[in-house]
């Protein structure tokens, strides 16, 4: 089971690609996977029958957080399975024929449907509680994506993400259920739990929350608007998702939970009340659509209710029809939504009142969705008929036993069966019967063109299986009694009598109740068709859609208001909130600490006796600086004391990677400071200087306290003391910071790697605006359809000037000073550009080695990249960007992904070695006239950083330095031509 739940995944993966090279075509291998699904399942039926030999597999997923991707076939799962995979594979067999014409835009499509019944193969047969939530909201994510397939239309993203958020909101909630559940019985595993049957009021919350989402899932009221919003998706999602998967996850957990919580106090008033609603509410609107497939959503929506209360009333009997109901909604309602799928494809129209004559014109088609509605209306010899007659049974014995809430299922399910009859004759007369017009003439009939056999092979398939399941009723009944004998009433050891399934029970109560119900169903078609009332205004001028988006306007309206209340605008204003929020938060926790102790000493060492006056003063100065290049300077000046207080407290790694972080942010203070005025409050000058000071203050000396008080609070001894033995022991490496941040605590600077990606992703999107393609300063004035095919050729020096290297000029000499020629000469310095082109080598190999020698001695990827990037910055500062783009011919885009990329497989690549991530490995090998030399497979993490941090850097250049620089001259053109 857990294979082909890895078949799934990897099927949907590969799928998009298999619609590309061979189209539609490929929907037929993709039907083969749950096909297969579907005969492993029947091959192990013999073991889930008998309830001892349940097929069940476990895999140990986080062991430290309890999760287990533990699966167990029993009966309610095996048959759900069925359901899942066997539909699932007829639909995709379908979908070869429905997307015959545009194949091309269906690859993504393709691989989330198949992705969508790997998940439900999860879902129904996880036995794990947490993992069943995971499966349950990805089911809702990928249902978003089938929905809003038709990405142009309005209708389609609406009705995705009303789906999506009420299927969510109702999962958030279930999770929470789920987590009180979870904590109450002290185990995760829902056999378990069965086995448990715990009860109490944390217990009686827990069962709330997870009918809560049973019921969104299921579209029942309140709830039910989104399932006929819907239909907006293309029909074999409605045939699949909406008839026998997705809204299946909720009729599944209230049948998995049932058996214990049937009889708590909360569960039948919830059940049989919001079922009975839903399913007169639902076969009510039915009566009143002329869209087939919207007849059909709100008949579902109907069904559902239906069956929520009869697997939900938590009797044996009930259990056993309820299970079968749910087998033949499956059957029937799935052949009647890809029936719709053929019409609406062969005609381009739904409207049953644009239909007319097209029963004799395809009678092959209209025998299935003849058979598919009687079993609907529950008319023998189908399975409809079956599980409709036990379902009644099973109500009539609880309401003799005086039940009241035996009395109102009865009652309700009763005028439930009545509606369905209605809507599902009004199905056939809509779809296939002529029609007359307003003056009584017949209308001319529909011409019908006929469809490909194959497209009508799934749904006349199930329209089979609907009487063959009618008829083997007897051997049906054998396969899902095990789950009815699940139900234990309270204080019995031993499940009583569910009854059993069969097509003739004699003349008992059931019979007439039935056989009424279809007459008076008939009965309420013909009146509400030839009285008008199907085409009359509601009762009530509002439905729950027009609820659902009252409530979403005011959320969007609360949501302005917010943002115009907070979101000002001021910068001043943002910050002086957080540290206002963290002085009352950090004052009110150092007032309530009573340290132990706390010993101050005036200095560590002599050292700082000198530095920590000037950097007071240096800091105290910044403030007062009436020039914003002079207070970044001042500002570094408290920077570059750290470096020296680092490097005299035995520290040189600090202190290295502290003053190129120094440099680095000094110069993108200085590029961005050239945009902005020299002088600060130029043009808005600072207000409420007092208020500022006091809480600059305020904020300064609570931090110092935390820092005194923090570092004096612990009572055990760091882990840091045993770094050193660790990094040697486990790092294989001497400089212990460095091992710390590639080895020992790997995951934070995978973390924080992302955030670099992120930020210069950021940067360069607000720069950039539409794509982030460096395009070098040398191909500025080339066609765009040149720039590519010239970006990497190198230039050379001719008498003409620099120009791309070319068969005719190939003996010319490699330029040097690429500058020379674009720079303004009173920006130029001829000395400065000798320099940097004499050292920029040099330093690059100076970057290289702090990478390979920080293992053991000061350096590694994050200061060998910022070295790097001071390179680049020596370039930039001295030929502008023409200079940066000889010097770095390349994407940092691509620099920021391959450094990800490394640093990701260094993780990764452990856990197929059967190691953890990121636990590294040493090579140690002798090599003649280097010697004895060791490699740890960590430096590939720490090339990855190094190449992100260059990447960094160049993306800073590129943006806020080159493309400044490119914009501020076209400003300078176009006001010069103006």
């Amino acid at each position: 089971m857990l294979l082909l739940l890895a078949v799934f995944l990897a099927g949907a993966l590969i799928l998009p690609v298999l619609v590309r090279w061979l189209g539609a075509q490929a929907f037929v291998i993709a039907a083969l996977v749950p096909a297969a699904a579907f005969v492993h399942a029947l091959t192990r039926t013999p073991e889930v029958l008998d309830p001892k030999t349940a097929p069940f597999e476990d895999y140990d997923w986080i062991p430290q957080l309890g999760l287990h991707l533990s699966m167990r076939m029993d009966v309610l799962g095996w048959v759900l399975t069925l359901i899942v995979t066997g539909v699932g594979a007829l639909v995709l067999l379908y979908c070869r024929w429905y997307f015959f014409d545009d194949a091309a835009e269906v690859g993504q499509f393709a691989g989330v449907l198949l992705g969508f019944a790997g998940a439900m193969y999860g879902l129904v047969l996880t036995d794990d509680l947490v993992m069943l939530v995971m499966f349950w909201e990805l089911t809702s994510i990928l249902s978003y994506l089938l929905i809003g397939h038709y990405r142009h239309r309005a209708a389609s993203r609406r009705a995705a993400l009303q789906a999506l958020l009420v299927t969510t909101l109702g999962g958030l909630v279930m999770f929470v259920g789920v987590i009180l559940l979870v904590v109450d019985a002290g185990t995760g595993s829902i056999q378990q739990l069965l086995e448990l049957a715990p009860t109490g009021p944390l217990v009686d919350a827990a069962v709330i929350m997870l009918l809560v989402g049973a019921i969104s899932k299921s579209a029942l009221f309140p709830f039910h608007f989104w399932l006929p919003g819907a239909m907006a998706a293309p029909t074999p999602v409605s045939a699949y998702l909406h008839a026998a998967a997705m809204v299946k996850a909720g009729i599944y957990l209230i049948a998995r939970f049932a058996p214990i919580f049937a009889l708590s106090t909360p569960w039948r008033p919830i059940v049989i009340s919001l079922g009975v609603l839903t399913l007169l509410l639902g076969g009510i609107q039915a009566l009143r659509e002329t869209d087939l497939k919207r007849i059909l959503a709100f008949g579902t929506v109907s069904q559902l209710g239906f069956f929520t209360v009869v697997i939900g009333f938590g009797t044996p009997a009930a259990a056993l029809a309820g299970l079968t109901l749910v087998i033949g909604h499956a059957l029937f309602k799935s052949a009647l939504f890809l029936i719709v799928g053929v019409i609406d494809r062969q005609l381009s129209t739904r409207d049953i009142t644009e239909l007319s004559g097209v029963g004799r014109q395809a009678p092959v088609m209209a025998t299935a969705a003849f058979i598919s509605a009687v079993s609907m209306m529950g008319i023998p010899p189908t399975i409809g008929y079956v599980a409709k007659e036990s379902a009644l049974t099973a109500l009539i014995e609880d309401a003799q036993q005086g039940s009241v809430w035996g009395w109102v299922a009865l009652i309700g399910v009763t005028l439930g069966a009545v509606l369905t009859v209605a809507y599902g004759a009004r199905f056939l007369w809509g779809a296939f019967w002529r029609k007359k017009d307003a003056a009584g003439a017949y209308m001319p009939k529909t011409a019908w063109p006929d469809p490909p056999v194959g497209f009508l092979s799934a749904p006349i398939i199930l329209a089979g299986l609907s009487i063959a399941a009618g008829i083997g009723a007897p051997a049906l009944d054998v396969a899902v009694r095990g789950y009815a004998i699940t139900v234990l009433p309270p204080g019995s050891e031993a499940s009583p009598e569910p009854g059993h399934l069969s097509l003739w029970h004699g003349f008992e109560p059931a019979l007439f109740v039935s056989f009424g119900a279809i007459l008076l169903g008939i009965a309420v078609f013909v009146v509400s068709i030839r009285t008008g009332w199907d085409r009359r205004r509601r009762m009530l001028r509002f439905t729950a859609s027009d609820v659902y988006y009252l409530v979403m306007r005011g959320v969007d309206r609360v949501s302005v208001l917010t943002t115009g209340l907070t979101q000002r605008g001021s910068l001043p204003l943002y910050v002086a909130t957080i540290f206002i929020v963290f002085l009352a938060a950090e004052t009110t926790a150092l007032l309530a600490a009573t340290p132990e102790r706390l010993e101050l000493s005036a200095w560590h060492t002599p050292t700082q006796i000198v530095i920590a006056p000037m950097m007071v003063i240096a800091g105290v100065v910044a403030v007062r600086a009436r020039k914003r290049y002079t207070g970044v300077v001042l500002v570094s000046v408290t920077g570059l004391g750290m470096v020296v207080l680092f490097a005299t407290s035995g520290a040189p790694d600090l202190a290295l990677t502290q003053i190129l972080v120094e440099t680095v942010t000094m110069v993108t203070f200085a590029l961005v400071l050239r945009r902005l005025p020299s002088r600060m409050g130029e043009h808005n000058a600072s207000v409420s200087r007092i208020p500022r000071a006091v809480l600059a203050i305020g904020v300064g000396v609570a931090m110092a306290f935390v820092a005194v008080i923090a570092t004096q609070a612990r009572l055990l001894d760091p882990i840091s003391v045993d770094f050193p033995q660790l990094a040697y022991d486990l790092g294989h490496g001497k400089n212990v910071v460095n091992v710390a941040l590639v080895d020992l605590r790997g995951w934070d600077t995978m973390g924080e790697l992302s955030v670099l990606v992120l930020a210069a992703t950021g940067v360069a999107s607000l720069v950039f605006v539409t794509h982030r393609a460096d395009l070098l300063s040398a191909t500025r004035d080339l066609p765009e359809t040149k720039r590519r095919a010239t970006a990497r050729r190198p230039l050379v020096e001719t008498a003409e000037g620099l120009r791309f290297q070319t068969t005719e000029n190939r003996g010319a000499p490699r330029a040097w000073l690429v500058s020379g020629q674009q720079v303004k000469a009173e920006d130029r310095s001829i000395l400065l550009e000798v320099i940097v082109r004499v050292l920029f080598h040099t330093i690059i190999v100076v970057s290289i080695y702090l990478l390979f020698a920080g293992h053991n001695g000061p350096g590694g990827g994050f200061a060998g990249g910022l070295v790097a990037g001071m390179a680049l910055v020596m370039r930039y500062i001295a030929g502008g960007r023409w200079e940066l783009g000889a010097a770095a011919p390349t994407d940092a885009g691509r620099l920021l992904g391959y450094g990800l990329v490394l640093a990701v497989g260094a993780a990764l690549l452990p856990l197929f070695f059967g190691m953890a991530p990121l636990q590294s490995s040493v090579w140690e090998f002798d090599v003649p006239w280097l010697g004895h030399l060791e490699f740890v497979s960590s430096t590939i993490f720490d090339i990855g950083v190094y190449l992100v941090v260059i990447g960094l850097v160049l993306d800073v250049l590129r943006s806020l330095g080159a493309e400044v620089d490119r914009q501020k001259t076209a400003m300078h053109k176009t006001g010069a031509r103006a």
